[in-house]
């Protein structure tokens, strides 16, 4: 259920990253594909009275996998990114509780 969300990265950037990047997480998590939801974020940054080009943010949000694969899963998110172009970006996760979350009225724990 990891969900990425996009911040200053264009919808067509993450697209052409989408298939592989995806492909490469699921593996890592050991999960099928269809457990990841994309969502580009379109925001409008403004910086000293105008409108700025957003700095790339990505936000992970998922179930605690440890340190490792967390590592693991920024780096292939850098990765991806980098190859389009964007030299610098950051990562960031949160952690969701299996108790505080819900699927059809039933908790995860």
């Amino acid at each position: 259920m990891p969900q990425l969300i996009f911040k200053g990265i264009s919808v067509d950037q993450v697209k052409k990253i989408s298939t592989l990047l995806v492909e490469e997480l699921a593996e890592l998590c050991q999960c099928e594909t269809d457990n990841f939801t994309l969502e580009i974020v379109q925001s409008t940054f403004v910086f000293n009275d105008r409108e700025v080009q957003g700095f790339p943010f990505i936000e992970v949000k998922w179930f605690d996998r440890g340190q490792e694969i967390k590592d693991q899963f920024a780096n292939i998110i850098t990765k991806h990114l980098q190859s389009q172009g964007i030299a610098e970006l950051e990562v960031a996760f949160s952690v969701f509780l299996a108790s505080a979350y819900y699927l059809n009225g039933h908790s995860f724990e």
